[in-house]
């Protein structure tokens, strides 16, 4: 009875999917239903099927009201006339263009870096390999991902662009298509779950036709993260910790439900907002977090600084904090690239892994004694 049911729900499933009928004459391809391959990401949804793959973004950015359906379509492969109405592309892709930093770590996951032939602002990316390439000649600087240069990108004819949006309304993005170029918007930087951006390089691994690749790199992933977790888990206090801080008149903290709030409560940390309900940013006033993050233990992620000398010529004040005394500052922007880009903005939403890591070795070091931290360095 219960295989019965299964069967019958899935076809009931792909009836509602694809709107046809058992029995229609003008459905020339029989599909079967199958379940979306994407676990942890809340934007992406990936369906496999014979010949194609139907790739959803349902989140592009904040609030959005609708998404995106692309057709990802292997050489010989027959999409049905059911679904032949949205955007199709042939994979794997040869060329690409992409538009944030955060996209380049998956390209050399996979090992495709080398089909990469244009990005915008080329100094922000921190990659070696990638800097080698755009030495070379080889990446072609497109403008900035709010103008895209049109007539550079016409002129290129990548295989695919792919590109984000703060909103529906960006004309470059509609031009590029009026152009007949394949343009994807990518909405990793929504996640909030750690391990749900990570999880987009399963968007990459599809115009690549490189699915089973990018399981098994986020599989390795997870699988660390969750060792990661057991670990946390034997800590035997909690530090209270702040973050963030000024710019022009307020202090900017991480909301209780934003990605990087749910790094330090993963890490077993007492981050003093954690209760606040919100995905982006606190702002507040610098008299309430001195009043409530004064005597905390560590201060993770103050900004961009990269010694305390720096932030205390930024604002005197932060020489007040008990975390700033102890010397139990934590920052990410000591590491950079060759061009002056932070190498957490890059990397970090790939390896959450090893974000977290980093944060039980700085809250706990009894937990992780020999593990040196990637991301976040000590001020001096």
């Amino acid at each position: 009875m219960k295989s019965n049911f299964l069967i019958s729900f899935a076809i009931l499933s792909m009836l509602f999917l694809f709107g046809c009928k058992p029995n229609d004459a003008k459905e020339k391809t029989k599909i079967s239903a199958v379940a979306n391959s994407v676990m942890y990401a809340k934007g992406l949804e990936l369906y496999h099927y014979k010949g194609f793959t139907l790739m959803k973004v349902t989140n592009p950015w904040p609030e959005a009201t609708s998404g995106f359906t692309y057709i990802l379509k292997q050489k010989n492969g027959i999409v049905p006339d059911s679904l032949k109405h949205l955007p199709e592309i042939t994979v794997p892709i040869q060329s690409i263009v992409v538009t944030s930093t955060t996209h380049i770590p998956a390209l050399e996951m996979l090992g495709v870096e080398n089909t990469l032939i244009g990005f915008p602002s080329t100094n922000f990316i921190s990659s070696s390999k990638t800097r080698k390439r755009i030495n070379a000649g080889k990446v072609r600087e497109v403008g900035v991902n709010e103008s895209l240069n049109t007539e550079v990108l016409i002129d290129m004819k990548p295989d695919a662009i792919v590109t984000f949006g703060i909103n529906n309304n960006n004309s470059t993005i509609d031009n590029l298509k009026k152009s007949g170029l394949n343009v994807l918007i990518n909405g990793d930087w929504t996640e909030q779950s750690p391990l749900g951006k990570a999880e987009w390089i399963k968007f990459f691994g599809a115009l690549y036709n490189l699915d089973s690749r990018a399981n098994n790199l986020f599989n390795s992933i997870e699988t660390n993260y969750i060792k990661a977790l057991a670990i946390a888990k034997k800590a035997t206090k909690n530090p209270t910790v702040i973050s963030g801080g000024m710019y022009q008149d307020q202090w900017f903290v991480p909301q209780g439900e934003s990605w990087a709030s749910l790094f330090l409560k993963d890490a077993k940390a007492n981050y003093l907002w954690q209760d606040s309900k919100g995905f982006g940013s606190l702002s507040l006033s610098f008299e309430k977090v001195f009043e409530k993050g004064q005597n905390a233990e560590f201060w993770i992620a103050p900004g961009d600084f990269s010694s305390l000398k720096q932030m205390k010529d930024s604002n005197i004040h932060y020489a007040e904090f008990e975390s700033f005394k102890n010397k139990k500052v934590y920052s990410y922007a000591v590491n950079k690239g060759p061009k002056g880009g932070i190498v957490y903005f890059e990397l970090a939403s790939a390896r959450p892994d090893l974000v977290v890591k980093d944060l039980i070795r700085i809250i706990h070091p009894e937990l992780l004694p020999k593990y040196s931290p990637f991301f976040f360095k000590k001020l001096e």
